[in-house]
């Protein structure tokens, strides 16, 4: 008999989330983490609207809210040859998308981590912290060998869950390919602190000559900004003093309110990443299913990580705990429903890139075109549909060639 159900490599949200989740089902459940303390990664703390729905679905809405979960309500998209006061006219109310969820819901990537792994060690998981995985094996007896505590040890399991995220070792022990796209821009995100002006309730997007921007506000004076910049610029912020150089690339004059954000002071590290999709054809092999990042991830210009996740979770637990029979045949429906809904994404993603981070002439008078014909015909709106309310909430042909021609070509 296997020691464990399920042995969990990645004690980060997705991995503790099912973690809770089985273990309040009853299932016996070992989950190793290799951090000894959760550290801003500067990405995972915004969930969608369609990405709540999921996590009240597994039952952890009450607990995220209980630690400082917040929901931004109100969005404004700003652009460089449009007045301010005519952008802050169109700010969207981000409580029409999911019925009885306000808005997408901020907290910050290190409490949420710890507030899931303490919750899974409540459901009776047994969790461990600063683990090094030597080992994985899969097929029909799968386990693991790592060290903790100056000691090797080898646990068995009639199922591992690859948690581990993007470089995951359980995806390249089961040999399941991860197909990457072409990087198109490069994109930095840092905390600031001490933006006193900034609304607790607001969100906002926007570009403006070399420079896109997204602003989510964490509460308390504190806002996660992100920055989008050509991939030709690698270095563009690099150095001691990128952090303020990063900063102050937000004083752009199609919104004033990022005055508020140059003020304020860097309260974490700036990370710079090259914006690009992945995806696994089959996220499962004999003795194995893998979750979030390790199955593949979305372009973050879409800001998906979270709500991707927690479907994922979502899904897999639910046929976890529906059936006996976790041979590989039974995480089939799980495969084909994640391959269409990132593909779904993608296609949001890479419109999205096109029209907010490109940053030449040709690119500004597209910019400039589309938002004229989207305020008089909204359905060229339907991909930011997608990522607020979910990839299956908008009709088929959004995602084809035909509706992208129509945005960006008119």
């Amino acid at each position: 008999m296997a020691d464990y159900d399920l042995i969990i490599v990645g004690g980060g949200i997705g991995g503790s989330a099912l973690a809770q989740v089985m273990a309040t089902a009853g299932r016996r459940v070992l989950l190793l983490e290799q951090s000894e303390v959760y550290e801003d990664r500067v990405r995972g703390e915004w969930i969608a609207p369609w990405g709540v729905a999921e996590v009240q679905q597994v039952g952890l809405y009450d607990l995220l809210m209980s630690v400082g979960g917040h929901h931004v309500t109100r969005h404004i998209t700003y652009n460089e040859d449009v007045d301010p006061a005519a952008a802050e006219a169109q700010t969207l109310p981000l409580g029409m998308f999911r019925p009885g969820i306000a808005g997408p819901l901020c907290l910050g990537h290190p409490r949420h981590c710890q507030a899931l792994f303490d919750a899974a060690i409540s459901a009776g998981a047994e969790a461990l912290r600063s683990v090094r995985v030597e080992g994985v094996a899969v097929g029909t007896s799968p386990s693991v060998t790592f060290q903790h505590n100056g000691e090797t040890r080898t646990a068995t399991a009639r199922l591992l869950i690859g948690a581990d995220g993007r470089a995951s070792m359980v995806r390249e022990a089961a040999g399941i390919a991860l197909h990457l796209d072409k990087p198109h821009h490069w994109f930095a995100g840092l905390l600031v602190d001490g933006v006193e002006g900034w609304a607790d309730d607001l969100q906002a997007i926007g570009t403006e000559g070399d420079f896109g921007f997204l602003a989510f506000p964490q509460g308390g004076g504190k806002v996660r900004v992100y920055g989008g910049y050509a991939l030709d610029e690698a270095r563009r912020f690099k150095g001691e003093d990128g952090p303020r150089r990063f900063l102050d690339a937000f004083a752009l004059e199609c919104s004033p309110a990022n005055g508020h954000l140059v003020a304020g002071r860097p309260a974490g590290p700036l990370f710079s990443y090259v914006n690009a999709d992945s995806w696994t054809d089959e996220p499962f092999a004999r003795g194995v299913v893998l979750v979030g990042d390790a199955a593949g991830w979305n372009d973050p210009i879409n800001g998906q990580g979270l709500s991707i996740t927690y479907r994922d979770v979502r899904i897999v637990s639910d046929l976890l705990k529906s059936s006996d029979d976790w041979s590989s045949a039974a995480f089939a429906p799980y495969a084909e429903e994640r391959s269409e809904r990132m593909r779904r994404l993608r296609f949001a993603g890479q419109l999205e890139a096109t029209l907010n981070m490109e940053f030449d002439a040709a690119a500004g008078a597209r910019r400039h075109d589309y938002h004229a014909r989207a305020a008089v015909d909204p359905s060229l709106r339907m991909h930011n549909v997608v990522v607020m309310a979910g990839p299956e909430a908008v009709p088929a042909e959004v995602f084809t060639d035909a509706y992208r021609a129509r945005v960006l070509e008119g």
